[in-house]
C-alpha cells in the first residue's frame, strides 16, 4: 500500500499547522509529488469517463485548506489571475497543464494593469508546484488532465483578481 489520501491529508494538516508560509507551501507540494504519484490513488480519484470538473476530496476546517481533484478538458485556457491573500498548489496525475507567471510591469496605482510574461513551463505527472499570494499566473491544457489543487481557502468565495488582456483592466472578485 503506498501513500494515501488521508496520509497526505493529516501531513499536509501537521505541516501547514506550524505556519502558512514558503517552506511550509513547498513542503505540502513536496508531499503532493508523493500522492499524485500513486497509482492507487490516481484510480479511486479519476477516470476515464469522468467529465470535466472539479471535486472536494477532503477540507480541513481547522485550517480552511482544500484538496481538490479536477478534470480539465482539453483545449481549456484562462485568463492572468491572482488568488488574492491566498494560495495555492498545483499538481498533474495525467496531462499536461501549462503554467504561465505573470509580472506586473505598471505601478500599482494604476487604473490598468500592464502585465508581461514572467515565467513559462509546464507541470506534467508527478510535478507540483506552490503559487503564494498575489502570484499572477495563467493555466492552459493543450490535452486533457487530472489534476490535484490544494488551496488556502475556498477561492470561490475569497477576493481575488482576474485580468482581462484585451481591456488591460483588473477585474475584482474573479
Amino acid at each position: 500500500m503506498g501513500y494515501t489520501l488521508d496520509q497526505f491529508c493529516k501531513d499536509t494538516h501537521d505541516l501547514l499547522s506550524k505556519g502558512v508560509n514558503d517552506a511550509s507551501r513547498q513542503a505540502v507540494a513536496d508531499k503532493l509529488k508523493v500522492l499524485v504519484a500513486d497509482q492507487d490513488f490516481v484510480k479511486a480519484t479519476f477516470n476515464d469517463d469522468t467529465p470535466p470538473s472539479k471535486r472536494v476530496l477532503w477540507h480541513d476546517k481547522d485550517l480552511d485548506v482544500y484538496v481538490l481533484a479536477h478534470v480539465q478538458k482539453s483545449g481549456k485556457g484562462g485568463h492572468p489571475h491572482s488568488h488574492g491573500q491566498s494560495w495555492a498548489i498545483y499538481s498533474n496525475c495525467m496531462g499536461i497543464t501549462q503554467m504561465t507567471e505573470w509580472k506586473r510591469v505598471n505601478p500599482e496605482s494604476a487604473d490598468h494593469a500592464e502585465l508581461a510574461v514572467d515565467k513559462k513551463y509546464d507541470l506534467g505527472p508527478g510535478q507540483s508546484r506552490a503559487y503564494g499570494p498575489g502570484l499572477i499566473h495563467s493555466t492552459a491544457h493543450p490535452g486533457k488532465a487530472w489534476v490535484v489543487r490544494i488551496t488556502g481557502g475556498d477561492l470561490d468565495n475569497v477576493p481575488r483578481f482576474r485580468f482581462d488582456p484585451r481591456k488591460d483592466k483588473i477585474l475584482e472578485n474573479a
